[in-house]
């Protein structure tokens, strides 16, 4: 699937999000929302605590298979309403061939709040 790119950003730009990792400790069906997601609890470390996310994610994961996982997150972003589930973060993923949702994660484990460089 490919996309057209966006135009280009300056590295203050990119400087402006804040993007960490964390690890998902609780995860639970969403019924209510529109499209099939899964509401997550993601522990982004000590200074910023555990933080609810909404992620239509339910193609390639369940809920059992995300507790334990570590997550990228954008952790500086307004609060969005979605549904009943007020989402802290926006956790990261890319499509896949056929548009479904796969998380970024980083390839070893690293402390949970370790921002993106």
């Amino acid at each position: 699937m490919s996309e057209t790119p966006t135009p280009p950003a300056s590295i203050e730009d990119f400087l402006k999000l804040d993007i960490r990792v964390g690890t998902v400790v609780q995860a639970e069906p969403f019924p209510e929302a529109r499209k099939p997601a899964i509401k997550l609890w993601v522990d982004m470390g000590e200074d910023l605590g555990v933080k609810k996310s909404s992620a239509q994610i339910t193609v390639h994961y369940t809920p059992e298979q995300l507790v334990g996982r570590q997550v990228m997150a954008v952790v500086n972003f307004p609060p969005r309403q979605i549904g009943p589930v007020r989402s802290e973060i926006l956790v990261l993923g890319v499509s896949d061939a056929e548009g479904a949702i796969i998380l970024l994660a980083p390839d070893q484990g690293a402390p949970n709040g370790s921002r993106m460089h």
